[in-house]
């Protein structure tokens, strides 16, 4: 089960990164204007996470890479954090009102659960 939890997880992980060059529109949407230059950071975690995914596919440094997945989906949370700062419950979008933002951080947290016990399971 191990197993299949860390490759489902790489997997997520290498299709969010192939979605930044994909959807990068959506990705720079997500980053706080006052991280400025959200093109090179959607670019860069971008490629991080497929490099993170690789090394979760790979037995050998399956903890690292999910470690490594740990801090990404950490880091990404201050996007969210921001992005609940800002929610209107008028958006036109649900996913910019408050519970479609406080929805989306609760998933984050998930994600995050999930790459640690992967992380841990790999030790």
């Amino acid at each position: 089960m191990d197993s299949i939890a860390a490759v489902a997880l790489a997997v997520f992980i290498l299709l969010a990164g192939c979605s930044h060059f994909v959807f990068p529109g959506y990705f720079r949407s997500l980053v706080p204007s006052w991280l400025g230059r959200a093109d090179l950071l959607v670019a860069a975690s971008g490629a991080a996470e497929l490099l993170v995914g690789a090394l979760i596919l790979a037995p050998t440094s399956r903890s690292v890479g999910a470690w490594s997945a740990a801090c990404l989906i950490t880091v990404y949370l201050v996007s969210h954090l921001d992005a609940l700062r800002h929610a209107h419950r008028r958006h036109p979008s649900v996913l910019w009102r408050p519970v479609g933002v406080a929805a989306r951080l609760a998933v984050n947290l998930g994600y995050l659960g999930w790459a640690v016990a992967v992380a841990l399971a790999a030790a």
